[in-house]
């Protein structure tokens, strides 16, 4: 009787023993809804894993170009032989800048600095600087919004995901009327994993977009200096050609 009664315990307890919990498991076992919710998390965290890798890349290359720029602006060499030399073909926001101003400059020259062209000559420098900064800014600042969308909203999109699942396993439990944990775990670790996917794309696009705005911030300040002290060179000049 003993062994009879051991073996139905264990085939009682094989009978109830919970199915087991993968990370596969979990997605296919999903209700439709909590399915599309893991794919547009995971399609979202792949996204800004790339523009994540992209941006450190440009970023890393834009200080480095900028360096080497700034070597060969700073090397005491003549201006109009370093913007023959890059001003058709700038190949970094610094350099296009330069180019932008030593460009505004030269065709002031070539039409005769006297009068009011030379009155307004070094208004006109500084605005094409500051909209060539404005627009090479811009494109280095791209997709920066999509980090920041993901990581305001990847939270909230996984918790409408645990929400629905579990507004479903408790349905289920309520139609099956079996409140075992065997029964209802499978269901609520479904819904839990749209807020772990959730946290997984947001936790990486705050912290990387943090950085980066920062880095670009410094960026772009670099710009502002390095405009300020090239008008600066040109304002210089523009005063000797008065003075001879």
């Amino acid at each position: 009787m003993d062994a009879l009664q051991t073996a139905q315990m264990v085939g009682t307890a094989a009978a109830t023993k919970a199915p087991e919990i993968t990370i596969l498991g979990l997605f296919w076992q999903a209700d439709a809804v909590v399915k599309i919710v893991m794919l547009m998390l995971v399609v979202a965290s792949v996204w800004c894993w790339a523009i994540i890798i992209e941006k450190l890349m440009r970023i890393r290359r834009l200080n480095a170009q900028a360096d080497a720029f700034e070597e060969s602006f700073w090397s005491g060499g003549s201006l109009d032989t370093l913007y023959d030399r890059i001003g058709q073909n700038p190949t970094d926001p610094m350099s296009a800048t330069f180019s932008a101003g030593m460009r505004e400059w030269r065709l002031a020259a070539d039409r005769g600095l006297s009068g009011p062209m030379k009155g307004s000559l070094q208004q006109r420098v500084d605005r094409v600087m500051a909209v060539t900064i404005g627009r090479e800014m811009a494109r280095a600042e791209r997709y920066m919004t999509f980090l920041a969308s993901v990581g305001s909203t990847a939270p909230f999109i996984g918790l409408f995901g645990t929400v629905w699942g579990i507004m479903n396993s408790f349905t289920s439990i309520a139609g099956s009327g079996n409140t075992s944990l065997a029964v209802v775990a499978p269901g609520i670790a479904e819904a839990l994993f749209a807020t772990a996917m959730g946290l997984l794309a947001a936790i990486p696009a705050v912290l990387s977009y943090n950085k980066f705005s920062t880095d670009l911030g410094r960026y772009a300040d670099r710009l502002e200096t390095f405009s300020g002290e090239f008008a600066a060179i040109l304002s210089r000049h523009l005063e000797e050609r008065g003075a001879a």
